[in-house]
């Protein structure tokens, strides 16, 4: 079941409220995204998104943020710290399998806590002027290492029953200002941009989910392509994704206009979820009444999304704990 609304929600704090708890049930959106105001231990954790998919009756996908470095909204010390995606690959002996060990356990503590959702692997291309905000939550400069390194992450995820969301289609590395704050535009060719950007999310375009980028790309149209028919059409079909596309978080200041216009502009140019972060009750009413139910179509993408979500493959942990910090090292491990 892939509930009623268009809809990724979060929530204001570490528990719900009788009124979340309300508008949650009547709206029914398709999952919920968690960040560090929602976070205290394991336990309440657990609790939380427990109750978040009692508010709407079904197993609802719990999303988070959970790429290391900066954005990460598990911390110390009931979870793992990690280093920043792209100084993992420069220190490690064997980069693909360091971040699939990596994104393996990061799943695993995930799953503990009944988050099943991660919005990685980050599948940008670092270049000389990728804004600081984004460039070492990459992966490497080069089209093919992004690639191979975000298939890892990403199957990593799969094995741990978590669904991989890849970021930021079609491609955030020219961005020179960071979409918290600012518009960016990239006025790279579309030769450029095939060859480059769009590369690795061309080779990830089976899996299930993916996230917009709020930038404009002047060689296609003057919108951003989380409201730009013509780059959500790049999406499908140039770049094949047939996945469950969702927006970036609408409330990003790269966009323009009110929540509810924001909302409907993205769903008018095909995304398929609007996804709201701040959990502000009035923005998500805001929000609900713009994006719409999920049309038949959208539904069918989310019933696929959702099929690819199982339940974990065993594991030992404290194996690839030590394997990781061989890689690390640069020390054989037996």
């Amino acid at each position: 079941m892939t509930g009623g609304l268009a809809a990724i929600f979060g929530c204001a704090g570490p528990e719900l409220t009788a009124d979340e708890v309300a508008f949650f049930r009547d709206a029914d959106p398709f999952g919920f995204i968690l960040f560090a105001r929602n976070v205290e231990d394991p336990l309440q954790l657990r609790r939380l998104t427990a109750d978040l998919r009692a508010a709407v009756g079904r197993d609802a996908p719990v999303l988070i943020d959970q790429e290391g470095g900066r954005v990460q909204r598990l911390r110390g010390p009931h979870w793992r710290e990690w280093a920043p995606p792209l100084d993992t690959v420069a220190q490690a002996r064997d980069p693909a399998r360091a971040m699939w060990v990596r994104a393996r356990i990061i799943a695993h503590e995930l799953r503990g806590v009944g988050v099943d959702a991660n919005c990685a692997p980050c599948a940008d291309i670092a270049g000389a002027e990728t804004h600081p905000f984004l460039k070492n939550r990459c992966y490497g400069t080069d089209p093919a290492v992004v690639s191979e390194l975000s298939a890892a992450v990403a199957d990593a995820h799969l094995a741990g029953g978590v669904l991989p969301v890849i970021k930021h289609l079609p491609g955030h590395g020219r961005a020179t200002a960071d979409t918290h704050h600012d518009l960016p535009t990239v006025t790279a060719s579309r030769e450029e941009l095939t060859a480059t950007d769009f590369a690795p999310f061309k080779a990830l375009n089976h899996l299930p989910m993916a996230m917009t980028a709020h930038i404009i790309y002047a060689a296609y149209d003057d919108k951003p392509a989380t409201q730009s028919g013509a780059m959500i059409r790049v999406i499908r079909d140039e770049i094949g994704f047939q996945g469950l596309l969702m927006t970036d978080d609408l409330n990003m200041q790269a966009l323009r206009g009110t929540l509810a216009e924001r909302t409907a502009a993205s769903m008018a140019a095909g995304c398929d979820i609007a996804l709201h972060c701040k959990g502000d009750l009035a923005e998500m009413l805001a929000v609900a009444g713009a994006c719409g139910d999920q049309t038949p179509a959208i539904r069918h993408r989310a019933e696929r999304a959702l099929a690819a979500r199982h339940a974990p493959e065993p594991v030992d942990i404290g194996a690839l704990d030590a394997e990781f910090r061989s890689l690390m090292s640069g020390e054989a491990h037996v």
